[in-house]
C-alpha cells in the first residue's frame, strides 16, 4: 500500500512540474566599443597623423533563445573574408549565429580597410565586451530628418556635363532611423542609427579620422553619459555626400592648377585623399581646418536629431523581442570598362563576369535591417521601405563584406538604380555592374529574407 502510495504522489509531482508555467524569456541588450587607431609610429603608407580617433562599436541583443550583433567599424571597407571569420568566431566563442551577425564599415574615406587577426581580435574583443554587459532592456524605434546629405550627381554649369556637386533636387532620403536600447529603468545602453552619407569631408587630410560618423557617434555618447554606446548604420549612400564638401570645390581648383604646374590634366580625374595639394599653402592650410571643424559641425548636426528622436519621437518600448537572421547572394551579368575618364563622357565595356551581391537581414523585434555588401544608391533603399510590408525596414549598406570586382582586383563599385545607368556620372561609369540587374535583386532578395525571418 505504501508502494502505491509513494507512486501516486511521483506522479502527481511530476504532473505538477510539468504544469509549471515556463520562466519567461528575458530580452538583453550589451554594448562596447573598442579604439582601432593604428599607433602614430604605425600609420599606413599616405597617412601623415591622427585628425581623431577611431573604434569598433558593438551593440549584442539576445532573447533567452538566441543572440545577434550589430557591429559598426570606422574603416573604409571591411572584407568578406572579415566578416567570415569573425561571424564564425562569434558563432563558436559566444554563440551567436553567424546569419545573425551583421558588420559595417562606416566607409571613413579616412581610415583604409584593415584585415587580418588584429583587426578581427579587436572587432572580437567589442563583441565579448557588449555580450559581457548584456542586461535586462527594452528596445524602441523612431525616425527623423537630417539634411547634412545630398545627392552628389549635378549637369556642370560650364562643361554642360556629368560632374559631382550639390544637387539640391536629386533623389536624397533624409531618414534617420533609430533604435534605442535601455535598461529597464530607462538608463541608455546602446543606439543603432541609420543614415546615408559618405565619409569623405575629411578625406584631403590624409589623417586619421572617422568624419562625419565618427564625430556623430562621439557627440552623441557624450550626451547619453557613461558607457552607452552609439553604433552608426551606413545607409544608401552611393550617391549621396556631405551638403557641404569642399573636394568639389576650391580644394579642387586648387589641386587642378598644381598638376597643370606639372604638366598633368586632372580635369576629368580625382586623385586620392589629398595626393598632390601643397599643404603649405596658406589657403590650403586655411580649407582644410575649415573641413576639419565641418566635419564636427555636421556630426553634431546628425547627432543632435538622433537625441532627438530618442528624446520624443520614440514609439513605445517593448521588452519581448523576436531575434532571426538570414543571408542569400544575387548574380548580376559583370562588365569590364575598357576607356578612361571619371565622368561627363559614355563608358565603354566588354562583357565581364558576374558579380555577387551579398544579402543580409536581421529581425529584432518588429525591426527589420537588410543589409548589401555593395554601395547602393538611394533610390534603391527608398524602393524597399516602400514594397516592404514591415513598417520598421532600413537599409545598411557595406554590410558582411564587399563586393568584389569580377577580376578580382577591387571592390565591384557603386550600385546604381536602373534609372540611373543613362547618367554618364563617375559611379554609374566606374560599376562593374550592368544595367537592369542589381536593383531589382536586390529588392527582391531582401523582401524575401525579410519574410522568412517574419515567420515564428
Amino acid at each position: 500500500m505504501k508502494t502505491v502510495f509513494a507512486a501516486l504522489c511521483a506522479v502527481l509531482m511530476l504532473a505538477s512540474a510539468s504544469a509549471a508555467p515556463t520562466p519567461a524569456k528575458v530580452f538583453k541588450a550589451g554594448a562596447a566599443k573598442v579604439d582601432i587607431t593604428p599607433a602614430a609610429d604605425k600609420l599606413p603608407k599616405g597617412v601623415e597623423g591622427i585628425n581623431d580617433h577611431v573604434f569598433v562599436r558593438a551593440i549584442v541583443v539576445e532573447n533567452g533563445a538566441t543572440k545577434a550583433a550589430l557591429i559598426t567599424a570606422d574603416v573604409g571597407i571591411v572584407s568578406s573574408q572579415t566578416w567570415k571569420n569573425v561571424s564564425a568566431r562569434a558563432e563558436k566563442e559566444l554563440r551567436i549565429p553567424a546569419r545573425n551577425v551583421l558588420i559595417t564599415a562606416t566607409h571613413t574615406h579616412s581610415m583604409p580597410m584593415l584585415m587580418g587577426p588584429e583587426f578581427e581580435n579587436q572587432i572580437m574583443a567589442a563583441i565579448h565586451e557588449a555580450a559581457k554587459r548584456a542586461e535586462p532592456a527594452v528596445m524602441a524605434y523612431g525616425t527623423g530628418v537630417s539634411y547634412i546629405n545630398v545627392n552628389r550627381n549635378i549637369i556642370d554649369p560650364v562643361t554642360h556635363r556629368w560632374w559631382e556637386g550639390a544637387n539640391y533636387d536629386g533623389p536624397s532620403d533624409k531618414t534617420v532611423a533609430v533604435v534605442r536600447f535601455a535598461t529597464l529603468a530607462g538608463k541608455p545602453i546602446a543606439v543603432y542609427y541609420n543614415y546615408a552619407v559618405h565619409g569623405v569631408v575629411t578625406g584631403q587630410l590624409d589623417q586619421i579620422s572617422g568624419d562625419i560618423q565618427g564625430a556623430t557617434s562621439d557627440y552623441i555618447e557624450e550626451s547619453l553619459g557613461k558607457d552607452a554606446v552609439a553604433v552608426y548604420s551606413n545607409g544608401a549612400a552611393g550617391d549621396q555626400d556631405p551638403i557641404y564638401f569642399q573636394q568639389t570645390y576650391d580644394l579642387r581648383d586648387i589641386r587642378i592648377k598644381d598638376f597643370a604646374k606639372r604638366g598633368e590634366d586632372i580635369s576629368n580625374a580625382m586623385p586620392s585623399g589629398g595626393h598632390g595639394l601643397n599643404k603649405a599653402d596658406p589657403r590650403v592650410v586655411t580649407l582644410m581646418n575649415q573641413q576639419r571643424r565641418m566635419s564636427q559641425s555636421m556630426g553634431q548636426m546628425l547627432g543632435e536629431e538622433v537625441l532627438h528622436v530618442m528624446r520624443a519621437g520614440l514609439e513605445r518600448p517593448t521588452d519581448s523581442t523576436v531575434i532571426a537572421g538570414a543571408e542569400a547572394s544575387a548574380t548580376c551579368p559583370g562588365r569590364n570598362r575598357t576607356n578612361s575618364g571619371r565622368a561627363g563622357f559614355a563608358g565603354t565595356y566588354v562583357d565581364g563576369a558576374p558579380v555577387v551581391l551579398h544579402l543580409s537581414a536581421l529581425r529584432i523585434g518588429d525591426v527589420y535591417i537588410g543589409g548589401v555588401d555593395g554601395e547602393v544608391f538611394s533610390l534603391i533603399a527608398q524602393r524597399l521601405k516602400h514594397e516592404s510590408p514591415f513598417k520598421h525596414t532600413m537599409m545598411t549598406t557595406l554590410t558582411n563584406g564587399a563586393a568584389w570586382s569580377p577580376d578580382g582586383k577591387g571592390p565591384a563599385g557603386y550600385i546604381p538604380n536602373d534609372a540611373a545607368f543613362g547618367y554618364e556620372t563617375f559611379e554609374v561609369l566606374s560599376t562593374h555592374l550592368k544595367p537592369g540587374c542589381a536593383e531589382t535583386a536586390i529588392v527582391d532578395g531582401l523582401l524575401n529574407l525579410m519574410g522568412s525571418v517574419s515567420r515564428p
